[in-house]
């Protein structure tokens, strides 16, 4: 790891790390971190399943409900982004509160032609707000579901312009050069001749991840050495961070089957918010927050390379 982004990769891994599950880290009660771990895995369980038929379904039964500034009840109102909030929680994905923030989850859209819908629709409608300030779930058809403004009902309306931000939640596809994944699994069958195979072959059966890609990120990471602890403190097989081992329940990252089974989640969980393994890879270098920053894989020489390597070494293990 250079040490030019040494800062970076502890600030992101550390104080991003809510944005890799549905859940707060503040819900463990366990020191084995248990209980976190079923909350995820219940979590990326119905992420996986959901469509955006779905989604669509479950915001027509907010239509006729109030608008009320700030709200995300299903019984007393909502404003756009609350409804956005609330419709993606049913389905286990927990978005932001602000729909600027909400407009940069995800992954782009090009354009009205290729939304899907569940997609966000999103607009810069003043310039005392940087990034959106209405948000609106589109139905397909030139038709979206929308939560408008005071004094009027959440609504189903044509789409009234192009929206300056189209965002795609459901990992069914990810930008141009990237490679699209299963929302429940990283293509890749078990490995053998690795040390820890069967630790990632384990992990990777139980939460849906290609055990050759936690092989290749140990061998990048660390060398398959689970003494290792670099310059910056990260520890262990899959070199996790202190505050990130923290949040995922891992006591100890320099016990492999901790590390192992701590990685695979945190990469199922990144690949599920981004949509694909080269985003996943990049955010687990580089940290969720850099991906979203620049809407795809950071301009870090150090990430870049990263991952490459890793993509390379799945590609010579298919």
């Amino acid at each position: 790891m250079t040490v030019g982004t040494v800062t970076s990769r502890i600030q992101e891994l550390q104080t991003q790390l809510a944005l890799l599950s549905p859940v707060s880290t503040s819900s463990l009660t366990a020191a084995d971190g248990t209980t976190f771990a079923q909350a995820l895995d219940s979590a990326s369980s119905t992420t996986g399943g959901t469509t955006g038929a779905a989604v669509v379904d479950e915001a027509k039964q907010f239509l006729g409900l109030p608008y009320v500034w700030g709200g995300n009840s299903k019984e007393k109102g909502v404003d756009c982004s609350g409804l956005v909030q609330q419709v993606y929680k049913k389905f286990g994905i927990e978005l932001p509160r602000l729909s600027a923030d909400q407009a940069r989850q995800g992954t782009p859209v090009a354009s009205l032609a290729q939304a899907k819908p569940g997609d966000l629709l999103a607009w810069d409608n003043s310039s005392r707000n940087s990034g959106a300030d209405h948000i609106a779930i589109y139905v397909g058809n030139g038709k979206m579901i929308e939560a408008p403004r005071t004094g009027l009902d959440v609504r189903l309306v044509d789409v009234p312009s192009t929206p300056d931000y189209i965002r795609r939640i459901l990992p069914d596809s990810a930008p141009g050069g990237v490679t699209p994944v299963s929302t429940a699994r990283v293509a890749g069958g078990s490995v053998s001749g690795v040390p820890y195979a069967d630790l990632f072959n384990q992990a990777g059966a139980r939460y849906g991840v290609s055990p050759a890609l936690l092989s290749a990120v140990a061998k990048q990471e660390s060398g398959y050495r689970a003494d290792a602890v670099s310059p910056a403190g990260a520890r262990g097989l899959m070199q996790l961070m202190p505050g990130t081992a923290k949040g995922l329940g891992v006591t100890n990252s320099l016990d492999p089957t901790q590390a192992v089974d701590g990685a695979a989640r945190m990469l199922r969980d990144l690949t599920h918010r981004f949509g694909s393994t080269e985003l996943a890879l990049a955010a687990y270098n580089a940290g969720p927050g850099a991906v979203m920053k620049y809407d795809g894989i950071p301009p870090y020489a150090e990430t870049q390379h990263y991952v490459r390597n890793i993509m390379s070494m799945l590609g010579r293990a298919a």
